[in-house]
């Protein structure tokens, strides 16, 4: 006989307590939890393979399928792995449904039948949106479903070639009486998928809401489950939209993809550095071009600051897009190594465009940018700056100088602020006029702001 077990499960980080609390204990989440009951059976084995030797697995003809969308693919790392869990998170009406069911139409052009599962929406309603984006395809099946048992059931006789789950908060198993969308539905739905996939060596692409906080819903357990963790993110206001990769067992995790929502759905940036210095100020202080790597491209982006006196005791440092710990760092090198007084400004500082730079290259970017908006002087239009500054003020190397400058040749700058030892070590110029830089001094003498 089964017997059933209450637990109760905090929705916003999964802390499980036998007892209802007011508080949670793990993240201080006042009236997150939820009574949940689980009927407790036998557990049933998931093996996957038998145990084997490295050397004697054999690997597939073909390791990944290719979307057809150049930027999903490049941010999956080459493609869609076969037997691979990807979730797909964002805010709602970004477009996230959009991009899955354009990515299903070339899959089944290229490779055969695909399943989509929706627990949101009927098959009409999804006939309707593939309509507007011109999808007529006869081997997009479409299935309207929330149980994960008939879900999987069905998937094994159709034999699709790829899966969509829309989306993973409407999906609920027989094994736990609690309602859908709570953690242990979540946790058991996504556990099953995940077998499922690679037992079959089926794709599955899960589509999960976004909390209020800005995290899928369903917390980390669903991140921990699944292979690969997309987040799609833009402005509802606005057209564009970043594929950004949070998790990826099969590829790196700095890859962005960037599109352009049309009346038609989801058209792909091929040369997004034009696109996010297309609106740079001419004459603005404050404004520096800096080349980032992100995964295996180069992509131009506009560091602004601003830098005003503050009305307070204790000056603010705000950013968005730049580490605020490492703003710090800088500031406080250009006041001991520069003699700036910036103790007593306000300094604001943002990457236009909604991009995140997680690397040290952008330092060089950056405090040009404020040293320019503290002096109010614009700095030269054409020129690039990248970068990393060490704490006695220095100028350090940085890696794949080569691919940075060749993409600030090709969207038309004429020179480029850079360390020294790289430019020793420079191969090819690219025809742009390169400036060695040792401190930071040097840089504020060289450029004269």
């Amino acid at each position: 006989m089964s017997k059933e077990k209450i637990s109760f499960v905090c929705q916003s980080c999964g802390y499980n307590s036998p007892r209802w609390l007011g508080k949670c204990p793990e993240c201080s989440s006042w009236n997150s939890l939820a009574e949940e009951r689980q009927v407790s059976q036998k557990l049933v084995s998931f093996s996957i393979s038998e145990p084997l030797l490295l050397n004697e697995i054999k690997e597939g003809q073909k390791s990944r399928l290719t979307t057809g969308i150049r930027e999903l693919d490049r941010v999956l790392g080459g493609g869609v792995v076969y037997g691979a869990v990807i979730l797909l998170g964002g805010d709602p009406g970004i477009g996230k449904s959009t991009l899955v069911i354009q990515a299903m139409n070339n899959l089944s052009k290229q490779y055969g039948s695909v399943l989509y599962v929706s627990g949101e929406e009927s098959p009409e309603q999804i006939k309707l949106r593939a309509s507007r984006l011109n999808i007529s395809s006869d081997r997009i099946i479409v299935f309207s479903e929330t149980k994960i048992e008939s879900i999987i059931n069905h998937t094994r006789k159709i034999k699709p070639k790829a899966v969509v789950i829309d989306s993973i908060q409407t999906v609920y198993t027989e094994d736990i009486l609690s309602a859908p969308g709570s953690v242990g539905q979540i946790r058991e739905s996504a556990s099953k998928l995940m077998f499922f996939a690679k037992k079959e060596g089926i794709p599955v692409f899960i589509i999960g809401h976004v909390t209020k906080e800005g995290a899928i819903a369903g917390p980390r357990v669903l991140e921990h489950i699944v292979d690969t963790v997309l987040y799609f993110e833009g402005d509802s206001s606005h057209s564009y939209r970043i594929l950004r990769t949070m998790k990826n067992r099969f590829g790196s995790t700095n890859e962005i993809g960037l599109f352009e929502m049309t009346d038609e759905g989801l058209r792909e940036v091929e040369n997004p550095s034009e696109i996010l210095i297309a609106e740079r100020p001419s004459d603005a202080s404050g404004s520096a071009v800096i080349p980032s790597i992100r995964g295996t491209r180069p992509i131009l982006v506009e560091i602004q600051a601003l830098v005003s006196p503050t009305p307070f005791g204790i000056p603010r440092r705000t950013t968005m897009g730049i580490d605020p710990n490492r703003t710090g760092i800088l500031v406080a090198v250009l006041e001991k190594k520069a003699g700036l007084q910036l103790s007593v400004m306000d300094i604001f500082v943002n990457v236009a465009g909604g991009l995140k730079i997680p690397e040290p290259a952008s330092d060089l970017g950056l405090i040009s940018a404020i040293v320019s908006s503290f002096r109010d002087t614009p700095l030269e239009k054409e020129a690039v700056f990248f970068g990393e500054i060490g704490l006695s003020g220095e100028v350090r190397a940085v890696s794949q100088a080569e691919a940075r400058i060749k993409e600030s040749v090709k969207v038309g700058f004429k020179k480029a602020y850079i360390p020294m030892s790289n430019r020793d070590r420079l191969k090819n110029d690219e025809g742009l006029e390169i400036v060695g830089i040792r401190k930071i001094n040097e840089l504020l003498e060289i450029i004269s702001i």
